[in-house]
């Protein structure tokens, strides 16, 4: 969602070759499954100020003459990789990375869905930091088991945890644990190849599956269920994944959010990108409900241009004829009450909700029940307490002020200690805010830096490799990586695709290794 202002822009082009992710297109020259956007602009700024010019920014501040930073960062991902591209800008700060997997990229590697390759090609302006000179890797660490906190802190000046928040969240409803009642966070990890998932199995043989959840995940999901394999093949995911999906009786995915259209927690684009599926139909209610007060809003078009291109979206596409073998059907208003079977997953019991004021809703006494062989949950995800630190059990996340872990909440800044990324605000959010979260936090070590507030500790960082290879870490450094993604992409254009995924450890540290 670029603005670029038209009295300014002299169509130098620049930022057409700067896009990491090759994303920025002149509106004459879009290719038709990508003109909804122009719409989709358009409405943004209808209600969204963009005078004013350009933002100044602030002038950076002075670092200490002759003294340099060591910076440990916790995390691979996107979080990580926008902290660690700030601070790299600064020549007296040292950046080390440390994950617990040989491989880097977190989310943009295990969550993003592999036929959404554009999304993925931020990992070009990755590898741009990686490189950098005041940049290590240490890949195939896991702190916590190879490596302390403590005995991070006692080498870095500041410490950054980018973690994530790898747990689902549960729905507390019975039938819940039954077999096929499945976290989207495994199933996704599973086809993205994780090497944690690597060996799991999902029964596919039902003709239909539920999802229970509406955000991009929820989305994702229902994508990668009803696409064609031949499709898929052309993608990243896993071969175990491809082979299972080749023989997969799924038919159709039922979305179910509890709240209507206007709550729906998928992005526009997201929503959008099902336009592409061939041969897969999708299914809107054939009036959506709104609340009293989006009605009253978009009658008088007053409405969160957002909001209104939601509803606009969704309308088009209860529009559309219907002819498809496959589709994905969204139920709102509609939470489920219990999951019912004997051996596994066999139903879905559900109510229906209405609106009673203010985007509250309440539950009916519509009640029923849809078949399924499948549940897939995703209700988000959840952040786990880290070692050595305080954590929110209510919010999920590390207490912080600023990317400044507090030492409760609400209370007092522990100096060298920072948090990004899920981790840090929770689960909310994709790439583009993660980029935003990182640099806050990269910012803050360097105004911390830059007062004094944090200062190298007397030891060096010199003995990691030797103390976390006495532990047992396979570690990984850049050359480990570089010959990884090597014989991935190797393994890809044999087969006309982008990579062909490693899926094991084993494997991963084979090819690090050159073998």
């Amino acid at each position: 969602m670029l603005y670029i202002d038209p009295e300014t822009c002299i169509d130098c082009g620049a930022c057409i070759d700067e896009c990491p992710v090759n994303a920025i297109f002149p509106d004459d020259q879009l290719a038709a499954k990508d003109e909804p956007y122009l719409q989709i602009n358009a409405d943004y700024y209808k209600d969204h100020d963009v005078d004013g010019g350009l933002v100044k920014h602030p002038k950076p501040p002075a670092l200490p003459d002759g003294e340099g930073l060591r910076v440990a960062i916790v995390g691979a991902g996107p979080a990580a990789f926008y902290a660690a591209e700030e601070l790299v800008k600064k020549r007296q700060i040292q950046v080390d990375m440390f994950d617990r997997l040989p491989t880097p990229y977190g989310l943009v590697r295990a969550g993003v869905a592999p036929d959404h390759a554009k999304t993925k090609g931020v990992e070009s302006s990755f590898g741009m930091v990686e490189k950098k000179q005041n940049f290590t890797y240490h890949l195939n660490v896991e702190v916590g088991t190879h490596i302390t906190g403590d005995e991070l802190r006692e080498r870095y000046g500041a410490v950054l945890y980018a973690v994530g928040a790898p747990h689902d969240r549960r729905l507390g409803i019975d039938g819940e644990d039954l077999a096929g009642s499945i976290a989207a966070t495994d199933f996704v990890a599973w086809y993205n190849g994780h090497p944690d998932y690597a060996d799991r199995t999902f029964d596919l043989s039902a003709d239909r599956v539920v999802v229970i959840g509406n955000g991009n995940v929820a989305l994702d999901v229902a994508r990668i269920l009803v696409t064609d394999p031949d499709e898929l093949a052309r993608t990243d995911i896993a071969d175990h994944a491809l082979d299972a999906l080749r023989g997969s009786a799924i038919r159709e995915v039922v979305v179910m959010g509890r709240r209507g259209v206007e709550h729906g927690a998928f992005t526009n684009g997201e929503l959008l990108s099902l336009n592409e599926l061939d041969g897969v139909d999708i299914v809107m209610p054939d009036e959506l409900v709104l609340s009293e007060e989006t009605a009253a809003a978009e009658a008088d078009d007053s409405l969160d241009s957002v909001i209104a291109t939601k509803i606009r979206i969704a309308r088009e596409f209860a529009d559309r004829p219907r002819g498809g073998d496959r589709r994905i059907v969204f139920e709102f208003l509609t939470s489920p009450t219990s999951i019912i079977g004997a051996d596994g997953v066999e139903k879905v019991a559900f109510v229906r909700n209405r609106y009673i004021g203010g985007g509250v809703i309440e539950q009916t006494g519509e009640v029923g029940e849809i078949d399924a062989g499948m549940v897939v949950r995703s209700v988000g995800y959840r952040g786990r307490p880290i070692a050595g630190l305080p954590f929110d059990e209510v919010k999920a996340v590390v207490p912080n002020d600023d990317s400044r872990v507090l030492d409760a909440t609400g209370g007092s800044p522990i100096p060298g200690l920072y948090v990004a990324g899920w981790i840090k605000r929770g689960p909310t959010g994709g790439i583009g805010r993660n980029r935003y979260c990182g640099e806050e936090a990269a910012k803050a070590i360097i105004a911390d830096f830059a007062a004094g507030v944090v200062r190298n500790p007397d030891k060096d960082a010199s003995d990691v490799v030797d103390l976390v290879t006495t532990r047992g870490a396979h570690r990984v450094d850049l050359a480990g990586w570089k010959a990884i993604d090597a014989a991935e992409r190797s393994a890809g254009r044999e087969s006309g695709r982008r990579r062909v995924k490693l899926v094991t450890v084993d494997a991963l540290e084979a090819a690090a290794d050159g073998q």
